[in-house]
This record gives structure tokens, C-alpha cells and sequence, in this order.
């Protein structure tokens, strides 16, 4: 964090003398915080997740059969849908009795819910020789009212890893819970080390309808059309990760990973009824577009020939991987999860630039936000969060005396107000040339030094009010 504020001072670019940014620092130190909102609230959180079984009998048959060991129990994807909440819980060992569950939130007399297994228990058997849901990660329901469901069909990742095939896609029709359509990706778009975890679903014509897997294993984007029941897969040098990006450190855990393609998030239909998708490779620093005219034609998404159609927006700076993102088609504002940070950023796509001055911190917290896993809007423009602290999960114990697991939410707006996301202000580089202009006044070597009281007032009422202002734009960065 401290490295990642020090790249947001150089990048003001302000024309500071070693006294100036003394007293930047000591002003720093006594403007209140309540600048940062930090408006998301904790709507649910569990030390451990518990499921809602039958009888208390049918619980603890599942516990002594070792079918439900609640320490591997992890949640991962979020997504919202009228009065349901819905969580992915892979199967990365041994002992989750189902890996898609949901809880009803027109219920609010428990904060730590038991999760109901979606569609069914019977579905999440794996049993059977083809078992209906194996381990998703990602879920995502469109406003056709249908649960799109990317399951990995791979078990036991982290102990006995086993196979059931290649990566599915199941959809399912949330008036009912029935499954409509089950897709597995063809042998050919599954390559040697092939990882889905991530989806977007561009729904803007409910028959039309196409879906976009982010393959982070073997780096690239499997395009599946509702209409034409088929699917293609996309490469391209943009969905790899970057060499120099793989470190992290969270929560005093230190781990290297290599994942390309993760985030997905797609813009508002255009016009023509399609969008935008924005992307970036979960180790890489980096944000990149393309519109999904190209993608959704199979001749010339798969043809090679669009490389310099993909566009680089810009860097998050040092320190800033992302993982899930997801964008709110009401504002504009693309969320995505900083792992590293223990924060959640934002970036309003009507912004022509992609940097660090030009990106918002939503909520950063090294207690309620440890690897955030998830982000979601409703269609109630709701923010929502999951963090897990996967990283403990992973290379370390979860404890089960304390809370591991929360689900955050905040209304869009509040999340957003007074960052450089807020649709009400103005442009954070206005600030930074007003704010140049005064520094520029108080610091300039050729003005005369004063010679009464009363410049020398007027000199020292210049650097306070310097100083303050760049002690407001740094906490104005920090978001």
C-alpha cells in the first residue's frame, strides 16, 4: 500500500520543493479521513458456511460421512437476482456437498444464513457418471431472467484433482429453476492447463444472447452464441499475464501466481446492440477494451486478423492486480476487486483516460476486505462484494473462531460519491491544474521575497492553502 501511494504522489507531476512536501505531509497528517467514504456496509458474514439440510439428523450423517467438511468450504462468485443471493463454493478439496447455493434476501433475521443448494441437492451428486454441476466460479444471471453457470468440471484442484470433462456451461430459467440448455466446450477449445473462471454475458437481445468464458490457464476468450448453439475460442497477446506482475503479498502471506485472462466486464448495448468488454489478466497491472462486434463474428474473431483492434486503456499502477470486475451500465463505472490493496476501485468509462489519478477507491479494509473475490451491480443498481481470504485458504488455515467470509453492499451512488468516479464532479485533472497553478504562485523562484508582515502573511497563507489542497488530492488518490 505504501508503494502504491508513493507512485500516486510522483504522478501528480507538481512542481514541489523538499519544504513544500514537509508540509504537505505534516497537513496530511491532520485533515480528517472522513474524505474517504469507504460507504459499503457488511450485509452478511459466516466463520464458517453452513448449508440448509433437511433436519439437523441429515446434517450430521453428511458431516461423519466426511461428505461435509466445513473448513473447505470456500465462497467465490456472487451474483444477485430479485430476492435471491447466489454463491459459487468450488470444490477446491474434498467435502462440499454443493457448489451452488443461494440465500433468500427477503430474510434478514440471520446474518450468517445457511446456504440452499441451487437448483437441488440431487444436482450437485457427483456420483453419478455425469453429475449436473461439478465446481463453477463464476455465475451470471442476465435480465432474461436465466442463470448462466461456468462450471470447470474439475474437483479436488487443491488434494485428488479429478476431471469430468471439459468446462460446461449451464443455463438455467430462474422463473422455475429448471435447467434450459447445457453446453460443454468442445476438446478443441480446452487446451493443456485450460482454467474458466471467469464469465460475461451480454444479453442485450434475450435471443441473441452471448456469453464470453475467460480461460486463465491457457490464456484466451471462448465466445458461445445462444442462437447458434456454438461456440469459438479467441487468442490474442492481451490475455496473458505480465512477467513482472506475478507478486503478491496480502495479509502477510507471500505467493507468486500467473494467470492470464480473468476479468470481464461488458458497457451498455450500443446502437448497433453491441459493447464494449473490458478485460485485464488477473497478473497484470493493466486494463484493455474490445468491442464484441469483432468477437461475435466467428470468420474474424478467429481469423488472427484483430490484433490492433483490441485496445490498451492504461495501467492501475504498481501493486494493482485485479481480479473480478463488473461494470454498472446506469453510471458508467467499472468495479473491479484489488487483491493486493484488500480494496475495491472504480473507473468511469467516460473518462478518456486510464490511470492512476483517474480511478476511485470504493473500500479498502485489511479486516473486512481480504482478497476480495467478486463484484457485482444488481438491477437495483446495487454494489455488491464477497471477500474470502482465499490467500489463508490456499497457503495457510482459515480460523474458525473468527469471520472469514462477508458479502458487502453499498447503492452504487453512495459507493461511488466523492471518488474520482462520482458522476456529479468534476474531473480530478481540474483539480490537479488548479491546484498546479497555486504551487506554481507560491514556489515560483523568480517572485520576490517578502519585505513587510503583510506579505510575508499573505506568503504564508498561500503555502497553507498549497498544502491543504495537495493534502485533499492525496486523499483523494488514495481511493
Amino acid at each position: 500500500m505504501k508503494t502504491y501511494i508513493t507512485h500516486k504522489l510522483k504522478a501528480q507531476q507538481t512542481p514541489c520543493s523538499a519544504w513544500t512536501v514537509a508540509i504537505i505531509t505534516v497537513f496530511c497528517m491532520t485533515v480528517p479521513t472522513a474524505i474517504a467514504n469507504d460507504n459499503l456496509r457488511v450485509a452478511y458474514e459466516w466463520k464458517e458456511v453452513d448449508f440448509k439440510y433437511t433436519n439437523a439428523d441429515a446434517r450430521w450423517t453428511a458431516i461423519e460421512n466426511r461428505e461435509f467438511k466445513p473448513n473447505n468450504v470456500v465462497p467465490f462468485g456472487l451474483e444477485v437476482y430479485r430476492n435471491r443471493l447466489f454463491v459459487t463454493l468450488p470444490r477446491w478439496k474434498d467435502g462440499v456437498p454443493a457448489s451452488l447455493a443461494y440465500i433468500d434476501l427477503n430474510d434478514s433475521s440471520n446474518k450468517s444464513p445457511s446456504l440452499i443448494p441451487f437448483p437441488s441437492w440431487e444436482a450437485h451428486s457427483l456420483n453419478e457418471t455425469e453429475p449436473e454441476i461439478v465446481s463453477p466460479y463464476r455465475i451470471r444471471a442476465d435480465r432474461c431472467g436465466r442463470l448462466w453457470v461456468l462450471d470447470t468440471r474439475i474437483s479436488g484442484v487443491l488434494e485428488r484433482t479429478k476431471i469430468y470433462g471439459p468446462a460446461q456451461l449451464l443455463i438455467y430459467d430462474l422463473h422455475n429453476d429448471n435447467l434450459l440448455r447445457r453446453y460443454v466446450f468442445p476438446t478443441d477449445q480446452v487446451k493443456q492447463g485450460s482454467f474458466f473462471a471467469n464469465l460475461a454475458v451480454e444479453d442485450g437481445d434475450c435471443d441473441n444472447t452471448y456469453a464470453y468464458a475467460g480461460d486463465l490457464g491457457n490464456p484466451g476468450l471462448v465466445v458461445y452464441s445462444w442462437q447458434q448453439q456454438e461456440s469459438w475460442r479467441v487468442h490474442h497477446n492481451y490475455f496473458h499475464p505480465d512477467p513482472l506482475a506475478g507478486n503478491y503479498s496480502i495479509d502477510g502471506i507471500v505467493f507468486q501466481w500467473d494467470d492470464g485472462l480473468y476479468g470481464l466486464a461488458l458497457s451498455k448495448p450500443q446502437a448497433d446492440g453491441t459493447a464494449t468488454l473490458y478485460f485485464h489478466p488477473l497478473s497484470s497491472t493493466m486494463e484493455f477494451s474490445v468491442n464484441t462486434t469483432l468477437l461475435r463474428n466467428k470468420t474474424i474473431a478467429t481469423s488472427g486478423n484483430i490484433y490492433h483492434d483490441f485496445k490498451r486503456l492504461g495501467s492501475r499502477g504498481p501493486n494493482a492486480q485485479a481480479g473480478a470486475s463488473f461494470l454498472d451500465q446506469l453510471t458508467g463505472v467499472l468495479f473491479y476487486a484489488l487483491p493486493n490493496l484488500n480494496a475495491v476501485a472504480c473507473w468511469k468509462t467516460s473518462n478518456r483516460d486510464y490511470t492512476i489519478k483517474s480511478q476511485g477507491r470504493v473500500y479498502m479494509s485489511p479486516t473486512e476486505m481480504v482478497f476480495p473475490s467478486d463484484v457485482k451491480v444488481d438491477d437495483q443498481d446495487r454494489l455488491w462484494v464477497l471477500s474470502n481470504r482465499l490467500q489463508e485458504f490456499i497457503y495457510a488455515d482459515l480460523y474458525p473462531a473468527v469471520i472469514n467470509f462477508r458479502i458487502l453492499t453499498a447503492h452504487v451512488k453512495d459507493a461511488i460519491e466523492n471518488t474520482a468516479c462520482d458522476i456529479k464532479t468534476k474531473p480530478l485533472p481540474e483539480i490537479i491544474t488548479k491546484l498546479g497553478d497555486i504551487l506554481n504562485t507560491v514556489t515560483n523562484p523568480t517572485t520576490k521575497a517578502p519585505n513587510s508582515s503583510g506579505n510575508l502573511l499573505k506568503f504564508q497563507l498561500s503555502w497553507y492553502i498549497a498544502a491543504l489542497l495537495s493534502c485533499i488530492l492525496f486523499r483523494l488518490l488514495q481511493r
